[in-house]
């Protein structure tokens, strides 16, 4: 088997655990190299088009939420201009929680809710976060409550363990094929994954 070499660029540290899981689950082949960012969006719109040219020799997957009307005037205008096709450029719809939420199933299961409370098409939901921990707020696991809840009196959106429940759920459970029935974007990142090739000039 060809290794396919790809290196990451995301927002966070969550991003990198939703990729290296799809990777893992489509593309066997790949050889996960350096990831760049964890600093937040504003790293990605100031980096974006310097990323675009060195995909030129460095085959990159590169994540964003939404932060525009829709994304594919984002991703042009971050580029501002021509794709390379080395860049697997996608963007989550409106946030990297909404791919993790589309395993309705799944993520009812670990917070012990109800899986109706979790909207069908997961890419209309305004604030996936908040929707996250409005959903914690019913889980009668204290620990795991208070993992994803921030304090009464936390100026913080989400709890102190927030990153690490949830990257270890789509770590171990996560089912991407489910997710992808409930998430659009997620389903147009995972076939640009799996049908991506680079090409080396």
């Amino acid at each position: 088997m060809t290794l396919v070499p790809i290196s990451l660029v995301v927002e966070d540290t969550l991003g990198q655990v939703v990729l290296r899981r799809i990777l893992r689950e489509y593309r066997s082949d790949a050889l996960v190299g350096s990831c760049y960012g964890n600093r937040g969006y504003d790293y990605i719109k100031k980096r974006a088009r310097a990323f675009n040219k060195a995909a030129k020799g460095l085959p990159l997957l590169m994540l964003a939420d939404l932060e525009m009307e829709c994304a594919p005037a984002q991703i042009g205008t971050l580029l501002s201009g021509p794709r390379h096709p080395n860049l697997i450029f996608r963007v989550a719809i409106m946030e990297i929680e909404s791919w993790i939420l589309a395993d309705r199933g799944g993520f009812s299961s670990f917070l012990g809710v109800a899986k109706r409370l979790i909207p069908q098409n997961v890419d209309v939901i305004v604030d996936p976060k908040k929707l996250v921990v409005n959903l914690a707020r019913r889980c009668r696991r204290r620990s795991l409550r208070e993992a994803l809840v921030p304090a009464p009196a936390s100026t913080a959106k989400v709890g102190p363990g927030y990153n690490g429940q949830l990257s270890s759920f789509v770590d171990s459970t996560w089912n991407i094929s489910e997710a992808s029935q409930n998430s659009p974007s997620l389903r147009r990142a995972v076939n640009a994954i799996v049908h991506f090739q680079p090409t080396w000039e």
